[in-house]
């Protein structure tokens, strides 16, 4: 299987760059980088008002106001300090890196100028881990539109954690590709006893869902992930980085597609 990182590689490479030539003497150089993820996450990396000395990295997501209903804001200013500035405009997070101030531990500052994305996603899953863990039920789910025309939702019970992400398949053969993926997933997850529980529905959305206007159609589909009190932290730092599954899917459901193309 392909895996994705939760990291961006770009954001890391740059700065990493960036660093060490500030770190040997160099003089700086300017950069102005745009690009997009899989989500059409939009990212901008340059120098603010044309400081070379000065690396402004921001990013763009159209669902941010949501993650900011849940406590993204907070939670960034937590993971990044003084990094944290005021977003440049057009954007929703910055990050501002000074080449003539050196930070003592560059590689875990590069390492989470990387993570901004998975970032901005975490304290919608921290806020609800903190709910089961307090054993509080009845809590308003979370409902994340992160593409624009597919859902994540997340619900905490007294047991229990469950992300829900939506689905719109393309066209009749991705229907079937994604549900070989799916059940090829699920028997790789049963391997593993810290792992999520991985559910998957086709044109119903799952009954977490059945009081919501979830869509319904042949070309619906329903990844759920359940996070039980009884699964170790580590299963819970690794169900915050399931916002890339979507992703991990459509890379999967591709890959047939181009080997048949090229066959």
């Amino acid at each position: 299987m392909i895996l994705l990182e939760v990291n961006n590689r770009i954001i890391e490479e740059i700065l990493t760059l960036k660093f060490d030539n500030a770190a040997a003497g160099n003089k700086p150089e300017a950069v102005e980088v745009t690009f997009a993820d899989f989500d059409g996450v939009l990212y901008h990396i340059s120098n603010p008002n044309g400081d070379k000395a000065k690396i402004m990295i921001s990013i763009s997501l159209k669902f941010y106001k949501e993650l900011q209903d849940h406590g993204a804001d907070e939670g960034l200013k937590k993971v990044y300090g003084n990094f944290l500035v005021q977003p440049e405009s057009g954007y929703n997070v910055s990050l501002l890196y000074d080449l003539e101030s050196l930070p003592s531990n560059k590689e875990s500052v590069v390492h989470q100028a990387g993570k901004l994305k998975r970032n901005c996603f975490a304290s919608v899953f921290e806020k609800y881990f903190k709910f089961q863990e307090e054993g509080k039920d009845g809590e308003k789910r979370a409902v994340i539109h992160y593409r624009d025309d597919e859902t994540m939702y997340v619900e905490a019970k007294k047991d229990r954690v469950t992300v829900v992400f939506s689905t719109v398949f393309k066209d009749d053969d991705d229907v079937v590709i994604g549900k070989v993926f799916m059940q090829e997933f699920k028997e790789g997850r049963r391997a593993s006893h810290t792992a999520p529980q991985v559910l998957f529905n086709h044109r119903e959305p799952p009954l977490e869902l059945k009081d919501t206007d979830a869509a319904v159609g042949d070309n619906i589909g329903y990844i759920t992930f359940v996070l039980s009190s009884s699964h170790k932290r580590q299963s819970g730092r690794n169900t915050i980085n399931s916002h890339t599954f979507r992703d991990y899917l459509t890379i999967h459901i591709s890959a047939p597609r181009r080997i048949f193309t090229l066959a």
